[in-house]
């Protein structure tokens, strides 16, 4: 779809708009949704319109946004409607503070991955079923920590594809004790068609926006392509997101643990648990000293 098309769909619009995510740095799969931002200042959450097989997610932004996880979706924005200049202004000073928000978003990640793995160790002699959800969850920031030391936006469809081309170097060599407590390689067929299901229900049950058509769509063209790892990275980041929408009420949702159990595919041994604390909670010294020096 082109500006005008998406425009007309998501008309009639009296605010800036503008397209961010991967149609905007034009890496795209086919299945991929196009992300499109409305700053018209309201405090909504996502929302999802299908048209003609293509899906529109629809984000709502200030543009005094200075929050980094947004702010970092943002650097690459393609203005799709701007009458008054506002957006073009806007996302001139985004670019000015580059640096700054990489590194302050990269932080960010590794703060939350160390709260993650205090839980789960924690946890680990309290019976807590959500254990193994903090180390998966640890994980995935480690990972967005490490993309945005390399100067990518995260983008879960694309992470694993971004991250096999990364050169080699001290940041980038955690990777392969990060990925090994994510479990990319258990990925099969089966596997991700039962961790689908899951992953769906705790979109349903968190986000109530259709958004499980688009992961369904997303999940169907991975197996269809044998992408079988970037399919579970995928659906593990989707998890994350979710569950950590809801970290702070989990009492409230009594059926988690058990789709969290599929649909992170997670492991309940707790030797294996611990080994997984342990190789992690080295990686967040090793990714500060790296990028300091």
């Amino acid at each position: 779809m082109n500006s005008k098309e998406i425009l007309k769909i998501i008309s009639p619009i009296n605010h800036p708009v503008g397209l961010i995510g991967c149609h905007a740095d034009q890496r795209n799969f086919d299945c991929c949704v196009y992300d499109i931002v409305i700053f018209d200042e309201k405090d909504e959450p996502e929302s999802v319109i299908e048209n003609d097989g293509n899906f529109i997610k629809i984000h709502h932004r200030s543009l005094y946004e200075n929050k980094v996880d947004v702010l970092i979706q943002l650097q690459n924005m393609q203005i799709l409607s701007d009458e008054q200049w506002e957006l073009k202004i806007f996302l001139a000073k985004i670019r000015e503070r580059q640096d700054l928000i990489f590194n302050a978003f990269k932080k960010n990640c590794i703060i939350e991955s160390q709260i993650c793995l205090t839980k789960a160790r924690n946890g680990l002699n309290q019976l807590d079923p959500f254990v193994a959800s903090w180390i998966k969850s640890a994980a995935y920031f480690l990972v967005d920590a490490v993309i945005s030391l390399n100067n990518y936006c995260p983008s879960p469809s694309h992470m694993l594809g971004m991250l096999r081309n990364l050169k080699s170097n001290q940041i980038n060599e955690t990777l392969s004790i990060i990925l090994d407590s994510i479990g990319l390689e258990r990925a099969t067929p089966s596997l991700l068609s039962r961790m689908l299901k899951s992953t769906i229900g705790l979109s349903d049950l968190i986000e109530k926006n259709n958004n499980s058509k688009i992961i369904q769509q997303k999940t169907d063209y991975f197996i269809e392509k044998s992408l079988f790892s970037d399919c579970y990275f995928y659906i593990g980041y989707i998890n994350r997101n979710n569950f950590y929408r809801i970290k702070d009420s989990l009492c409230d949702y009594p059926e988690l643990s058990h789709i969290l159990k599929t649909g992170f595919d997670l492991e309940h041994d707790n030797l294996i648990l611990e080994t997984h604390i342990e190789s992690l909670s080295a990686v967040p010294e090793i990714l500060l000293n790296s990028s300091h020096n």
